[in-house]
């Protein structure tokens, strides 16, 4: 279990910058509440004397590593950190004021879901907090979620699963049901940060330590781009100095040449610094592709990088959520296409490889900011165009870009396994193919001051 912080050390925890906003509602319902729960006035009155706080959320202007935001902190002990109607004006506060001043939303989250003694009156809130949300969201600002100890119930699925942003503190509790309602043979390693996190619902599990680092990084680089459509992401360099394939089966054999730089190495080289995110919020992760946000020369550009095996649905999906994101805030994409194509096994079209594949080329296609490829591997079919810009992809000379495997290619017209080389040649797949045919707009190679050594041809 992580430690549990009060509404102020999880402030004091990221930022000593905090303004507080007076509400500008009453401190509470009068009486017993909406519900005339008998005891329920002396219950706050308790709370507020044991926290020092009037309602279970404080919400204020903030600056994190000097990028300023609105801030919200949740009160675990007064109540529990529970959702009722004064938290919810409280927090559509919060909201509007983030929209009004077009800043992002930091929500510090610990709360057990809503209010029993408000009845539905606490749980109409969850309704209130997801249009706050959805009119942050239309005017542009990012919302960042940080998920403490206990994240449950509505606070979770509204504040926290909505964010654009998911980090939580090690060992939080983390789920939809809280301790007391889950069922007793559920797996508790599922309702932690932890198992969250594999299960591809949040980005990343943060030390405390770590907080007023990572949470300026992320507003650093969340913040909404100007009104003019931003210029493209640069085209990275070639990491290798080799020579053009000879031969369509040159191309596929220097591709998947183990000695070729990964998507790994081309984005530690492009970028001055990477902030991963994980998950396709569906329950799924792909290690085989990399996706988030980077900074390179002072700007912020989104990246979505394949890592050279067959990307699942987790992958497309993810890919697509990342994709979007930059587009609402105005910040270009890169993406690095490198797969022998998309996963083809029975678990990925249970997982629905299909309508996952259709988003993300809904994604690139939707895209109202540039979208940057470059193809640094093998390009295999639909799974790998799906990532790829129609307008502006580029191709290294070790890849290849290909309707289909020339394997498979060779299989689905009846040839031998003799006629795969002849097949590669006939699909024109080579990296100055494509140039030629249009797909590709230029060969990249390294720079003139590099010297990444270069694997013959053969």
């Amino acid at each position: 279990m992580s430690e549990r912080l009060t509404a102020r050390a999880a402030i004091a925890a990221v930022t000593t910058e905090f303004e507080e906003l007076t509400p500008s509602v009453a401190p509470g319902p009068a009486g017993d509440g909406p519900l005339s729960w008998a005891g329920y006035a002396d219950s706050r009155a308790r709370a507020a004397a044991r926290t020092g706080e009037a309602e279970s959320v404080v919400h204020g202007l903030a600056s994190v590593g000097g990028i300023r935001c609105v801030l919200v902190s949740f009160e675990f002990g007064f109540l529990g950190g529970s959702l009722g109607r004064c938290t919810g004006d409280r927090l559509e506060a919060a909201y509007e004021a983030a929209r009004t001043s077009g800043l992002p939303l930091v929500s510090l989250i610990a709360t057990g879901g809503s209010r029993m003694q408000e009845g539905m009156v606490a749980l109409t809130q969850l309704q209130r907090v997801a249009r706050a949300s959805a009119r942050l969201r239309a005017a542009g600002p990012a919302q960042l979620a940080v998920l403490r100890d206990p994240t449950t119930g509505g606070g979770w699925a509204t504040l926290g699963a909505g964010a654009d942003v998911i980090l939580a503190l090690p060992g939080a509790q983390v789920g939809f049901a809280g301790s007391r309602v889950r069922p007793v043979d559920a797996d508790p390693q599922a309702y932690t940060a932890e198992g969250q996190l594999a299960a591809g619902q949040i980005d990343a599990v943060v030390p405390r330590a770590e907080l007023p680092r990572t949470v300026a990084g992320w507003l650093r680089a969340l913040q909404a781009g100007g009104s003019r459509p931003p210029e493209p992401a640069p085209v990275p360099d070639a990491l290798r100095a080799t020579d053009l394939p000879v031969t369509g089966w040159d191309a596929v054999r220097q591709a998947r040449s183990p000695s070729r730089p990964r998507a790994e190495a081309y984005l530690d080289a492009y970028f001055d610094q990477l902030l991963p995110l994980s998950g396709d919020r569906c329950g799924g992760t792909d290690p085989g592709l990399r996706c988030g946000f980077g900074r390179r020369d002072g700007r912020t550009i989104a990246y979505v990088a394949q890592c050279g095996t067959a990307t699942r649905p987790a992958g497309y999906r993810t890919a697509a959520r990342v994709i979007r994101l930059a587009d609402r805030l105005g910040v270009p994409v890169l993406t690095l296409v490198d797969t022998p194509g998309a996963a083809n096994d029975a678990e990925a079209e249970r997982a629905g490889a299909g309508a996952a594949i259709a988003d993300a080329f809904a994604a690139i296609a939707g895209a109202g900011v540039p979208v940057t490829t470059l193809v640094i591997g093998e390009g295999g079919s639909g799974g790998a165009l799906a990532l790829a810009s129609p307008e502006n992809t580029h191709v290294t000379r070790d890849s290849y870009f290909s309707v289909i495997a020339p394997e498979l290619a060779a299989a689905i017209l009846k040839r031998g396994p003799d006629e795969v080389r002849a097949t590669a040649d006939q699909l024109r797949l080579r990296p100055q193919d494509l140039v030629e045919l249009g797909v590709a707009r230029s060969v990249v190679g390294p720079r003139p001051s590099q010297d990444w050594g270069s694997e013959p041809v053969g």
